[in-house]
């Protein structure tokens, strides 16, 4: 037995977390074998108890109809109310503070009609450069409702040349350089490409230090990362839960506004129904009231057979903890970097352009191809390795503590120095 082989059967011994991949569906080949699923960035893996929480809506569904919306155990009407703990828990917020509702990209949309709101000569967003187009087109589209010319409007940061991932005290001096004209700072928790986790913390004290607003697309983080959002004292934040949470593709996101925003009338919004004061929202009045905190944001009642699988996957995370998660996915990052490694030693092949510092990224290896293009990739995913591509030369490999193993990082290790030893 080799060295790796023997130390990933001996973390999986001792995993805790170990009774969860039971929980989850495997893919499997067309000859029933188990296949190794690192897309859980992309898309996680489908819990078995998700199907029963489904079930019961549709049953309700079925012998209540209308009057389901009332009805005891779980009414409908109050449905979201039940994802608002395990919410709470995964982002680090207070219940009030979180809602599940939309997706993310309108959810985003909804919070910069709320906070951004240039005026005079501070008007400009930060961006990171090359971000994600949900972020891109959303901010293009806002800064040219407002007026303004996305070219002057949208101030990028890169990272350093020869870098692959951004430096901290770069974003911190660009709103120290534009400090007058910033209205709005939003980044990434986790880089989607790179996997770089990026300083929340560091960068919201920075943004109000200039007087600018700080929102964050949690979409590749929460989940992935534990978060802190009401004690570091974020403006706000929007997420998908598709990927490291596991409820669905293109399932409801969610958002998270600051209390000190709960009571905030002044506040510029798109109302819905549902944002309405639920002691009267039955009762058709004009003059929309607010609800307290980020159900104030709410524009109409949420998808009841979504929210039902997302409130298992939600309710499974909480029990397994951010912290455990957390602790795992260190493991199996550490582990699976040494496993790249030790397939290229001299680094002839492939490049991790993800910080080697775990404390710097989430549970995602973002490996840039230098000499076989795709070959690679497609190597890995004939032999059952679910890995994904993104241009110009980059697999992003992301074990997910949930229900990858340490065994399974070991097999990928062989396949990846075989493939590389034909080359």
């Amino acid at each position: 037995m080799s060295e790796l082989l023997d130390t990933a059967l001996q973390l999986d011994q001792n995993d805790p977390l170990k009774r969860y991949r039971e929980q989850f569906y495997i893919p499997v080949d067309v000859q029933g074998k188990a296949k190794i699923y690192f897309c859980g960035n992309s898309l996680g893996l489908q819990p078995k108890e998700a199907t029963r929480y489904l079930q019961e809506s549709l049953d309700k569904w079925q012998s209540q109809v209308v009057e389901g919306h009332f009805e005891e155990p779980d009414p409908w009407v109050s449905y979201h109310k039940l994802l608002k703990a395990p919410l709470a828990h995964i982002t680090g917020a207070h219940e009030h503070e979180v809602v599940a509702m939309n997706n993310l990209t309108t959810n985003l949309h909804l919070m910069m009609v709320s906070f951004y709101r240039p005026s005079g000569q501070r008007y400009k967003i930060l961006l990171e450069s090359g971000a994600f187009p949900s972020d891109q087109y959303a901010v293009e589209s806002q800064v040219r409702f407002h007026g303004y010319d996305p070219e002057d409007a949208i101030i990028e940061v890169k990272p350093q040349p020869g870098q692959e991932t951004l430096c901290i005290d770069d974003i911190v001096a660009t709103m120290q350089k534009h400090q007058e004209k910033i209205a709005l700072v939003l980044f990434p928790g986790v880089q989607y490409y790179t996997g770089q986790y990026i300083d929340i913390q560091k960068i919201t004290e920075a943004a109000h230090q200039i007087g600018a607003k700080a929102g964050f697309d949690l979409a590749h983080t929460v989940g992935n990362i534990p978060l802190q959002l009401h004690d570091w004292n974020v403006d706000f934040a929007v997420w998908c839960t598709y990927k490291y949470l596991n409820s669905g593709p293109g399932n409801n996101g969610g958002v998270f506004v600051h209390e000190r925003y709960a009571n905030d009338t002044s506040l510029p919004r798109f109302s819905g129904w549902w944002g309405h004061d639920e002691k009267e929202r039955f009762q058709m009045k004009k003059g929309f009231k607010p609800m307290y905190g980020a159900d104030g944001w709410q524009l109409s009642n949420v998808n009841i057979l979504s929210a039902s699988v997302q409130r298992y996957a939600l309710e499974m995370i909480a029990r397994a903890g951010m912290e455990n998660l957390r602790k795992k996915s260190i493991q199996l990052t550490g582990f699976l970097q040494s496993c790249i490694h030790e397939a290229d030693p001299e680094g002839q092949h492939v490049k991790i352009i993800t910080p080697t510092n775990p404390e710097e990224r989430g549970c995602q290896l973002s490996m840039f191809v230098l000499k076989e293009d795709k070959k690679l990739f497609q190597k890995l995913t004939e032999a059952g390795i679910m890995v994904d591509w993104r241009e110009p030369n980059v697999i992003r490999i992301a074990p997910n503590p949930l229900y990858n193993t340490f065994e399974e990082v070991y097999h990928f290790y062989e396949i990846l120095k075989t493939t590389l030893h034909v080359y």
